[in-house]
C-alpha cells in the first residue's frame, strides 16, 4: 500500500498523450474493453485513442487527477460536459469502427439513456497500469474529487464493466443503481454516490 500523500496531482491537457498507453494497458482486458474490440492486434490502440479523445476533451475542466508517476489517472466531466460532442465522436471514429460498431453504439446508446438527470460529476475513466494495480492509487486518485462533492452536496457517477470493481467502488460510497445488458456481451453497472 502506497502513502496517498503526494501519489496523485492535478492533471493537465498536457498529460493526455502520455497517460493515453497506461489507461489502455489497464482496460486491456476489460470485459467491455474486449467486447467492443475483440482483436487483440487492434485493442490497444484503439483504446488508446478512445482514452486520448476523452482526455483531450475532459482535462482542461481541471476535474481530473493523475498519478505524481504517470501510472494512472481519474478523469472526471462536470455535471453538464459528460456526453460526447461531434469533435470528439468524429476523432475517435477509428476507434469505433469495425464490424461491431453497430452493436457497440446500440449497447452504448441503452447505457447513455439511462445515464442520470440530477447533477452530478461523471467519472468518465479510473485506470492504473496493471503492474502498479493493488497499491492503493485507484483511491487515492478518486479521493479529491469525491471529497470536492461531498464539500458541494453534489453526487458521483459511473459505469463499470468489471464486477470486482462494484466491490471497489462500493468501498468508496458508490451503490449499484441499474445494471445494463450490452447486445451480445457483458453486463455494465451503473453506480451512484450521494454526497456524504
Amino acid at each position: 500500500m502506497i502513502d496517498q500523500a503526494g501519489a496523485v496531482r492535478a492533471a493537465t491537457p498536457n498529460d493526455a498523450r502520455p497517460l493515453a498507453p497506461p489507461l489502455a494497458r489497464a482496460f486491456q482486458d476489460d470485459p467491455v474493453t474486449v467486447w467492443a474490440n475483440p482483436s487483440e492486434r487492434t485493442r490497444m490502440r484503439r483504446t488508446a485513442r478512445f482514452f486520448l479523445g476523452r482526455m483531450r476533451t475532459l482535462l482542461p475542466h481541471e476535474l481530473s487527477f493523475a498519478c505524481a508517476d504517470g501510472a494512472g489517472a481519474a478523469v472526471w466531466s462536470p455535471p453538464d460536459a459528460w456526453q460526447m460532442g461531434l469533435r470528439e465522436l468524429l476523432h475517435d471514429l477509428p476507434a469505433f469502427l469495425s464490424p461491431r460498431t453497430p452493436m457497440v453504439l446500440r449497447g452504448m446508446h441503452d447505457v447513455e439513456k439511462r445515464h442520470p438527470k440530477t447533477p452530478h460529476y461523471y467519472l468518465s475513466i479510473l485506470g492504473v497500469d496493471p503492474p502498479r494495480q493493488g497499491d492503493g492509487l485507484g483511491s487515492a486518485l478518486l479521493q479529491p474529487m469525491l471529497r470536492r462533492c461531498d464539500q458541494e452536496g453534489v453526487g458521483a457517477y459511473l459505469e463499470t464493466g468489471t464486477e470486482r470493481n462494484v466491490r471497489f467502488y462500493s468501498r468508496h460510497g458508490f451503490r449499484v443503481i441499474d445494471e445494463v445488458p450490452l447486445p451480445k456481451g457483458p453486463p455494465m453497472w451503473l453506480m451512484w454516490r450521494d454526497p456524504l
